[in-house]
């Protein structure tokens, strides 16, 4: 089971009503007026069905008179996905087979689409564009980083529809979709081809004066083994301190954010998670640490396994955080397969602590050293390491003080 930072089943509603308590024998008479079968459960298992009777009720009215033949296993499905959002959590969603299929083929790096790369926010339900794949047929159009998703073909985009959104993003390849985005005050409406995408996890250079980049761009795929191949590389080619950017890190999976912080940190915990129980999980670090001085980049967009990393650095004096405040995500979804692992669902379970027990969730992180992009140039794309950058040059001047 994976937990993501970062939609049971529905076959629970659709229960036939023929049942019998235990040491009753009456059975029950569909629509055909013919006498079901009849089974035996215990009442605690009547009780939790009974709930679902309604629903079932409605079921056998819509299977016998509704004026066309419904597609029962749409109806079920959509019923799945109106149970998770009566939750009112835009990170809490089912996913269908081919949705399931489609989320495990993101994470391996390659998959159908434009090239966009989303985040929602949970207090306005808006969904930005916070990274624009290069080479895609996205960038080729003009969509930028910034933009507010507003529309994919017919679907209204907010946080709570994202992951529809993206699924119709998704698909054959060359056939065309339609999105709509607001930039500024303006509407823009884009007609875009689906390609192959390629993801890049990060990119990583080194600066002037002995100081390393990596810039990771999410916590997905075997990006820890990305990272650490790059820190090596780094400190082969003589880094004596580091900048990592996350910013527009929307996160990921806690495992790859736990591993690249145990590569900086000694024996003890990262973070640890509550339940609703007050049950606490505790991240851990293992013993051996590189000594490299670090500075966490960050900006509004660094969510989730990013506030992991970055705030656990921060707050156990490892690391100093420049920019301004990070997104505040400070809750962990669990991923589950459901019916032999061929569809699934994520659903928020926890929320987590910085190891002093600061709560990140709707707080971020604050930085130790205050780095604003202009207005002017938030939309502006700078290549892998550009001190022209003004956030990234302040992190590299930071970087710097730290050399002994």
């Amino acid at each position: 089971m994976k937990k993501r930072l970062l939609a049971l089943a529905a076959a629970l509603i659709v229960f036939s009503a023929a049942l019998v308590v235990t040491g009753h024998a009456a059975g029950f008479f569909d629509f055909s007026g013919k006498k079901s079968e009849t089974v035996t459960i215990s009442r605690e298992e009547y009780d939790r069905l009974s709930r679902y009777a309604k629903m079932d009720t409605i079921l056998q009215y819509v299977e016998a008179w509704y004026y066309k033949e419904p597609d029962v296993d749409a109806l079920i499905e959509n019923a799945t996905r109106g149970l998770l959002y009566g939750l009112e959590d835009p990170y809490t969603f089912y996913y269908n087979e081919a949705e399931w299929a489609e989320m495990w083929a993101d994470d391996e790096g390659e998959y159908a689409g434009i090239g966009l790369h989303l985040l929602g926010n949970y207090l306005d339900y808006s969904v930005t564009v916070i990274r624009v794949f290069k080479d895609t047929p996205a960038e080729k159009a003009g969509v930028r980083r910034g933009d507010i998703l507003v529309r994919v073909e017919d679907i209204e985009v907010t946080a709570y529809t994202m992951q529809n959104a993206v699924n119709v993003m998704r698909g054959a390849v060359d056939e065309v979709v339609e999105i709509e985005v607001l930039r500024g005050e303006e509407y823009i409406t884009f007609q875009i081809p689906r390609a192959i995408i390629h993801v890049n996890r990060l990119e990583y250079t080194m600066l002037p004066d002995q100081v390393g980049y990596i810039a990771l761009y999410e916590f997905a795929g075997e990006s820890e083994k990305e990272f650490t191949d790059a820190l090596n590389s780094l400190i082969q080619q003589g880094a004596k301190s580091l900048v990592v950017d996350l910013r527009d890190n929307g996160g990921g999976w806690v495992s790859a954010a736990v591993e690249i912080a145990d590569l900086f940190l000694e024996e003890g915990v990262l973070v640890y998670s509550e339940d609703r129980y007050k049950t606490r999980e505790e991240y851990k670090t293992t013993a051996g640490a590189n000594d490299i001085p670090l500075v966490m980049l960050v900006n509004e967009n660094s969510a989730s396994s990013s506030e992991i990393l970055a705030g656990g650095l921060k707050d156990l004096g490892r690391a100093k955080v420049v920019g301004v405040n990070t997104f505040g995500k400070g809750i962990i979804q669990t991923v589950l397969g459901l019916e032999e692992n061929v569809d699934g669902f994520q659903m928020t379970y926890a929320q987590y602590f910085l190891p002093s027990g600061q709560a990140v969730h709707e707080l971020g992180i604050a930085p130790d050293v205050a780095a604003e992009m202009p207005e002017e140039m938030a939309s502006s794309y700078f290549e892998t390491g550009d001190l022209t950058d003004p956030q990234m040059k302040t992190a590299w001047e930071e970087a710097k003080k730290l050399i002994k």
